[in-house]
């Protein structure tokens, strides 16, 4: 009962247009003084620095200003040349260069929204131009940005994992298959509207015009391999790894390219510390539930009663699909995370779902849920750009999101898909 009036509570002030950290923060300080007194709330300050604190969280904001200073270079530009010299003689060429692009942008980002921002205001506007329904541009840039929350490294799951108590590298190992099995269905997709609404070929295939475009994008080339070598081979952990993506962004973006100047430096630490400012804060107040549940056994009741309702560990998978889906259309990824997991984890363990398997689950469906309004933060970034309606731009992007329903099934219920790799190197 207490869990439902919270998160009444919580979705009356998000609606109130209160920012999720502080209503997340207000709900479980009001819990703590409800249940103990304003005494409950003496440690509150010790508890939300301790859980922002964390090593593996360290990796957060390294990840995005290496994502931020990638985009004030010409990355985006270089990887869009090496796309269209690719895949530019495919009718619909341009929609599988952006979905191409998408998935390359989203080894070194582990954002969607960075995906969008970055490469949403070429694309977009390029693909109007030759003549595809600024709808489909918008829906086609939008759902391929969500690829960032499935192929590593992640945000969301590096998020997952400190709050599951799990390994982060093993997630993003998961992540591989799952991602790039999305990619192909909604190139394929992609292709299927192209034939059948006529979209045009975008140039010849010609290989000097690969070798050479691939010339320019090889040291943007290097950057994810540096990364996911490193952590794949064990060379680093992922929170040295996104220390290192800073390093390699630097050198790459101000020393090779030498189009990364110091106004656009500090464009890029401004960016990136505005956004880690954001998720941090959901986790440090986020630490304050957590206090708050564990204290009063709430996860480990919740665990208890669907148990007693069912332990088949597909059953229960289809039941918390069930509830992520609908959660991902209220909240950001972040805050379902934060917010959600530390109660659920008892119950996966309970029903033998392997943790790892359990974290592509929930960053498939809250990729879902940033291209289902009323959030949709994804797509209202490409919505933005495109100048389009939401609503016109959702109703092409159905079938899109289709191919993401289709993989979170396929991931579920087949768990070789994500964790081949992960048995295969690790266990």
């Amino acid at each position: 009962m207490i869990v439902a009036l919270m998160f009444v509570a919580m979705v009356g002030l998000i609606l109130l247009n209160v920012p999720i950290a502080i209503a997340l923060g207000l709900v479980a300080m009001g819990a703590m003084v409800a249940s103990g007194g304003v005494d409950a709330l003496l440690n509150a300050a010790i508890v939300m620095f301790n859980g922002a604190t964390s090593f593996p969280l360290l990796a957060i904001p390294l990840f995005i200003l290496a994502g931020a200073i990638m985009n004030s270079s010409s990355l985006s530009r270089r990887l869009i040349a090496l796309a269209s010299a690719l895949f530019g003689f495919v009718r619909g060429g341009l929609a599988m260069i952006t979905i191409g692009t998408s998935m390359f942008f989203a080894e070194i980002s582990g954002s969607a929204v960075a995906d969008v921002a970055a490469m949403g205001s070429i694309l977009i506007p390029a693909m109007e131009k030759r003549g595809y329904p600024k709808e489909f541009a918008a829906a086609v840039m939008s759902s391929s940005a969500t690829l960032a929350v499935i192929i590593p490294p992640s945000i969301p799951m590096i998020l997952y994992a400190v709050m599951a108590d799990t390994s982060v590298v093993q997630i993003f190992v998961a992540g591989i298959v799952p991602g790039v099995v999305a990619g192909l269905g909604m190139m394929a997709l992609s292709y299927w509207y192209a034939r059948r609404y006529n979209y045009p070929v975008e140039e010849v295939f010609q290989w000097k015009r690969v070798r050479q475009t691939f010339r320019e994008a090889a040291w943007a080339l290097l950057l994810p391999l540096i990364i996911l070598g490193g952590i794949f081979g064990g060379v680093v952990t992922a929170t040295e790894g996104a220390a290192l993506a800073v390093l390699a962004a630097l050198f790459i973006g101000g020393v090779i390219y030498r189009e990364l100047d110091l106004k656009h430096l500090y464009a890029a630490m401004v960016e990136g510390a505005t956004q880690t400012a954001t998720v941090m804060l959901l986790v440090a107040a986020s630490a304050l539930l957590g206090v708050y549940l564990t204290e009063q056994q709430i996860p480990q009741q919740l665990a208890t009663w669907l148990s007693s309702i069912t332990q088949n560990r597909y059953a229960v998978l289809g039941l918390l699909n069930l509830f992520f889906l609908v959660i991902g259309l209220f909240l950001h990824s972040a805050a379902a995370i934060i917010l959600v997991v530390p109660i659920v984890m008892p119950l996966v363990k309970l029903t033998g779902i392997d943790p790892v398997h359990f974290g592509l689950v929930v960053t498939l469906n809250l990729g879902i849920g940033q291209q289902t309004p009323p959030v949709a933060s994804v797509l209202m970034a490409s919505c933005a750009i495109a100048k389009a309606d939401m609503w016109k731009v959702t109703r092409v992007n159905l079938p899109f999101i289709g191919v993401l329903v289709a993989t979170l099934l396929l991931v579920t219920y087949v768990p070789a898909v994500p964790m081949a790799l992960v048995d295969f190197f690790y266990r």
